[in-house]
This record gives C-alpha cells, structure tokens and sequence, in this order.
C-alpha cells in the first residue's frame, strides 16, 4: 500500500502559509544566477502555423536559439528572464532533482503568438521531467505540469505520460475539480478523467503584477501553490511507459514558452526530508 493513499489534504487551504520546512533553517540553492543560464539548456521545437500544426516538423532544438525567445533583461534594476513565447519550448535544469520545495516568481507580458494569440496567456512549470526532449507536442519532455496561465495557475495537465491520483469534484462531463477530502481520481492521458484536473479557488494577482509560485515534492506527493494558497495536492505521480505504470518523482525542471510574453525571477530551490505539517492531516 502507498505511504500517502490515506493523507487528507488540510481544508482550510486558502490561508495565505509560511514555513519552516523540517525544524531547519532554510537552504535555497538558485537555480537563475541573474547573469546567464548557466545550469540550464533550452529546447525549441518546430515552427508552428497559427492553428498551431508543424510547419516542417524539424524541431529547432536544444541549446539553439535563433529568434532569442528565451533571454536576461535589466527591470528596475534586477536582470529578470523574459520568454517570449514566440517558438513552443522550454529552459530546462540540466540537473533532476526530488524532495525539494522550488520557489519562483512570474509575471505576464503583453506579446502573444500564433494559435495563442488574443487568447489567455499561456505557459508552465513542468516537474520531474524525464525521457526526451519534444516528447509533447514536438516542445516538451514527460513532466507534470503546475499550469501557468491567467485564471488558470494552478492546475494540473499530465504532459506525455505524466500520471497522478487527485481528489475531485466533477463540474461537467469533461471538467473535473480539486477538492480536498474528495475520493481520489486518476488523471492521465487516456484515463475517464483526462490528464487536466482543475484547481481550487483562485491566487493569481493581476496582470502585470508578480505572482510566487510554490511547489513542495515529497516522495510521490507534490503541492501546488500560488501566491501562498494552496490550489491542489496531487498523490501517486507516476508516468505511463509502455503501457507499465512506474513512478516519477524526481526529474529535470523546466519552464515553458508556449505563446505568450512572461517574465521570471528569484528561482530557487531547497531540499526537505518531508511535507509540512500544515499541508495534511
């Protein structure tokens, strides 16, 4: 039997939280030095039309950037990341990384692009990725994805495989809703439920305003936050390989570009030994 079958998500999710993880005082790690990308590649895949199809099929690849979609640029003094969003792809870790809690902060620009344009602004911070690059519509590796986009950040897609168990409330025939307490349904490509679950509640400021992002990973659990609320808990992360079911729980991190202008900054990460006490019961 699984360690976190029986964890109950604490209800009273939207309470803006800090912590101390483990009794220990904090150990971030930077994962964006301010100054390039070190420690990070990036991967652009096929040129798309504006209904979003391949125009060649040929990705752009790995560390191989033409149209500078993924650059460092000086705001009020602080080099931040600006992704354009004009190809479809992502900056990747070149490490992978388990049991740890990633913090980062995100703001929307004003371009966006292709099938994406005048649309909600899109992106993504996809975890424990693994396998080969483009293995999601020709720009991304199997992850899970903690959705970026306006009104939507928060959710979970399943990218290429990528598989978890969540407690939902069903709003409609396609739509699914995190719900703390809630039987628990398997979200995945090919599964009734879909590989796209629904966040609770809404944390994101603004447009133009920074947002954090929070994500705590511990074994086979992972948690979403935005802006100090908690949007969901997902349990059982595993990926679909050959028709098998293994786990994924540690993987490379990477960020979207997937249409639209944003902006990142203060990526960190620290290690912790457990979940805090505040996010189950």
């Amino acid at each position: 039997m699984k360690i976190f079958k029986f964890i109950i998500p604490l209800l009273c999710c939207a309470v803006t939280l800090s912590f101390t993880i483990a009794g220990k005082a904090d150990r971030w790690q930077q994962l964006f030095n301010g100054k390039d990308f070190s420690g990070w590649d990036t991967y652009i895949g096929p040129d798309l039309n504006d209904a979003g199809k391949p125009i060649t099929g040929t990705p752009i690849g790995l560390n191989n950037d033409p149209r500078h979609v993924f650059t460092i640029v000086k705001q009020n003094g602080e080099n931040i990341i600006r992704i354009s969003g004009e190809n479809w792809g992502a900056i990747s870790t070149k490490k992978e990384y388990e049991n740890y809690h990633l913090q980062l902060q995100f703001k929307w620009g004003d371009l966006s692009w292709g099938q994406k344009k005048g649309k909600k602004k899109d992106s993504g911070l996809l975890y424990h990725s693994v396998g080969k690059y483009g293995a999601d519509y020709g720009a991304w590796m199997r992850s899970q994805e903690f959705q970026v986009e306006e009104g939507n950040c928060g959710d979970y897609w399943g990218v290429a495989g990528g598989m978890a168990d969540i407690p939902v409330i069903k709003k409609s025939e396609t739509e699914y809703v995190y719900s703390p307490g809630a039987a628990l349904a398997v979200f995945s490509q090919g599964s009734k439920q879909g590989r796209h679950c629904i966040k609770q509640g809404d944390g994101e400021n603004p447009t133009g305003q920074w947002n954090t992002l929070d994500l705590y990973c511990h074994g086979d659990t992972s948690v979403h936050m935005v802006n100090g609320k908690v949007m969901m808990i997902l349990y059982h992360n595993r990926q679909l390989e050959n028709g098998q079911e293994l786990p994924l729980t540690k993987g490379k991190i990477q960020i979207q570009s997937e249409g639209a202008e944003l902006y990142y900054k203060q990526i960190r990460i620290q290690s912790i030994d457990r979940l805090p006490a505040e996010f189950v019961k």
